[in-house]
Order: C-alpha cells, then sequence, then structure tokens
C-alpha cells in the first residue's frame, strides 16, 4: 500500500483531489479521449453535481458486503442446517438456513474472504454436529468453539485489504450464539431420550384397562378407549375385570389382572 501522493508520484493515477469539487476543478480544461477515438475538452469548474441515492437493492446489496454480516449469516446457516438435520421435517430452520447460506456465498463474492477462515468456520460446525452422535464428553465442543472463533477473526484475508476485518466483539457474541444454541439441541436431544415411549408396543406397555368380554385365554380388553384382542398372561381373566397391558404379539396385547401385582407387590 502506497499514500495518495506517492501513487501521483508513480503515475499510478492523475490527480489528487480534496473532494468532489476540487475534483471537478482540476478535471476543467483537460482533454480526453472518447469512443471513435474524438478527443473532447472538459468543462467542469462551478458544474453542478446531483447525487443519485441507491436503490433499495443496491443498499441491501451493499449491506451484505459486510464481514460482520457475512460471519452472522455463517452461524444462522449453521444453526438452521444442524437443526434440521437433527430434527428432520421441522422444515422452517432448514429453509432459513438454505437463504442464509446463499446470501453468505453472495457476501464471499464481493469480499476478500481467507479460504483458512471459512475451513475453521466449517470445521467447528462439523465439530459440534458431531457432538451430537459422538459421546467426546465436551471435547468436539470446546473444540469447535475455538475452531469457529478462530475462523472468524481470521475470515477477512488483510492481505488484500487490511481496513476490512471482523469485529472481534461480533466474533465474541455469535461464538456465545453457537453454544448456547447448541446447548438447546443437546438438552432437547438428552429430553428426547428420557421420554417415555408413547406409541407402538412399548407405548402401551403398563397402560391399563378393562376386560369387555372373558378372557380364557383369549378376548377383547379396553384400552385407552380403544379395543384391543387380548390374550391373558396366565389363567384366565372375567369380563369387567381391571386389567394392566404387559407386553404385545403382533396385534394381541399381552394382558394380567391389576389384582395379581398388588398382590405380589404387597408380599415383596
Amino acid at each position: 500500500m502506497v499514500s495518495a501522493e506517492k501513487a501521483l508520484e508513480l503515475g499510478v493515477v492523475e490527480i489528487v483531489a480534496d473532494g468532489p469539487g476540487d475534483l471537478l476543478s482540476q478535471l476543467d480544461g483537460r482533454k480526453v479521449t472518447v469512443a471513435g477515438g474524438a478527443q473532447v475538452v472538459l468543462h467542469t469548474k462551478g458544474a453542478t453535481m446531483r447525487e443519485i441515492p441507491p436503490s433499495a437493492r443496491e443498499r441491501f446489496l451493499h449491506n451484505l458486503a459486510n464481514p460482520d454480516i457475512l460471519l452472522i449469516l455463517l452461524v444462522l446457516a449453521g444453526m438452521g442446517i444442524m437443526f434440521e438435520l437433527k430434527s428432520p421435517g421441522a422444515i422452517l430452520p432448514g429453509v432459513v438456513g438454505g437463504i442464509c447460506l446463499l446470501l453468505a456465498l453472495y457476501s464471499m463474492s464481493a469480499l476478500p474472504v481467507s479460504s483458512a477462515g471459512v475451513g475453521l468456520i466449517l470445521f467447528g460446525m462439523l465439530l459440534l454436529l458431531a457432538e451430537l452422535k459422538v459421546p467426546s464428553h465436551g471435547i468436539l465442543t470446546v473444540g469447535g468453539v475455538i475452531s469457529f472463533m478462530l475462523g472468524g477473526l481470521l475470515l477477512m484475508d488483510t492481505s488484500v485489504a487490511p481496513a476490512i476485518r471482523t469485529s472481534w466483539q461480533v466474533v465474541i457474541v455469535m461464538g456465545v450464539l453457537l453454544v448456547l444454541f447448541f446447548l438447546f439441541i443437546v438438552g432437547a436431544s438428552i429430553r428426547a431420550h428420557r421420554r417415555k415411549v408413547g406409541t407402538g408396543g412399548e407405548g402401551l406397555r403398563q397402560a391399563r384397562g378393562r376386560a369387555l368380554g372373558p378372557l380364557a385365554p383369549v378376548g377383547e380388553v379396553l384400552v385407552e378407549g380403544e379395543r384391543w384382542r387380548a390374550r391373558a398372561e396366565s389363567g384366565t381373566i372375567a369380563e369387567g375385570e381391571e386389567i394392566e397391558v404387559v407386553g404385545q404379539d403382533g396385534l394381541t396385547l399381552l394382558v394380567r389382572k391389576r389384582s395379581v401385582e398388588r398382590a405380589t407387590g404387597a408380599s415383596s
């Protein structure tokens, strides 16, 4: 990088101006060659300047060309995709994550992005995703967060544009947000594993009902408002007696008298 004066001395630029007015004054009287080879004398001194504001589209695209916005988009994309992979069918997180990923790709095309920074961020996301599948006692989580934060700090290629870099405050906030999101996902996963099965044979186990007719040993029972074919685990069960489901054999429930269970519990 060289100063404006040095660039003028080297012939890289022709004019160094203090502002738009000074630029117009220095351009006045200069001859320029236009298309077709004709020469035109510029008369710019005292010219009226009219500001043309950017359109909404241009403002939106300009805001995307911001390293902090790029980092936020990458985090939102990662969280949305991870949530969708963890809970297939949620749809909305996957859609939001996909949109953020596409916007992040545009942002990366407009900024001097460091491949090392992007690689560290992606590697950190993969480590966090792997934590959901591999019990590492937090090692993958710590490694993923460290990799993400290093990637955020190295996201911009400062050798190309030293003034463009991510804010360390944004890096820290996004790192904390990613950790909180990951803890939420892990907590939801643990709660899902601990939740009692509510469907199928396992969901009906220990469900209570009554015999709609004598079970000697096969008959019909009413369990949770539904009629089921049932078979008594042992002996016979009279009509109207309370029963408890102990298993399932295809579409037939295996049941026993609740009175038998109470007697067994009292004797033990």
